[in-house]
C-alpha cells in the first residue's frame, strides 16, 4: 500500500530534481510497506539510513540549484530541509533505542511532512524558477 502517490504537482520542471522527487517517493512508500509490515529493526534502519543519505543529497541538489538561480527563499527552504533531516536522525536514534512510538508517527512524520514541503515550499521554488 502506498503511503504517498505521485502526483504531478511535485513536479519542479527541472529534470533531475524531478526525478529524484519521484524516486523518495519510491523510496519512502517501501520504507513505509516495511515499517507497517513489522518487518526487522535492521531493514528499517538500513531503510532510514537510505532514505536519509537520498534525502541530503537530493537537499543538496535543491539548494545547489536555489543558489545559482538567487532563490529569494533559499534560508527559509534550507532550514526546512535541516529540520526535516534532524527529525528522520531522532526517529533512528528512537528506533535503534527500541523506543515506542505512538500509533502512525511514522506515517504522520513522512506523509504529512513531504506533501507539506512538496505543496508549499517546493510549489514556490516551481513558480520562481518558470
Amino acid at each position: 500500500m502506498s503511503l504517498i502517490a505521485w502526483r504531478d504537482e511535485f513536479l519542479l520542471g527541472i529534470p533531475a530534481v524531478d526525478h529524484e522527487h519521484r524516486e523518495l517517493i519510491e523510496l519512502i512508500n517501501e520504507l513505509y510497506d516495511s515499517y507497517s509490515e513489522h518487518g526487522s529493526k535492521v531493514t528499517t534502519l538500513d531503510f532510514l539510513g537510505e532514505l536519509y543519505a537520498k534525502i541530503a543529497a537530493h537537499f543538496a541538489l535543491e539548494e545547489k540549484i536555489m543558489v545559482e538561480k538567487g532563490y529569494d527563499q533559499y534560508r527559509d527552504h534550507k532550514s526546512e530541509h535541516e529540520k526535516l533531516l534532524d527529525e528522520i536522525c531522532d526517529f533512528m536514534d528512537d528506533f535503534e533505542s527500541d523506543r515506542s512510538f505512538p500509533e502512525g508517527v511514522f506515517k504522520d512524520l513522512l506523509e504529512v511532512w513531504f506533501i507539506s514541503h512538496f505543496k508549499n515550499k517546493d510549489a514556490r521554488l516551481h513558480k520562481y524558477l518558470k
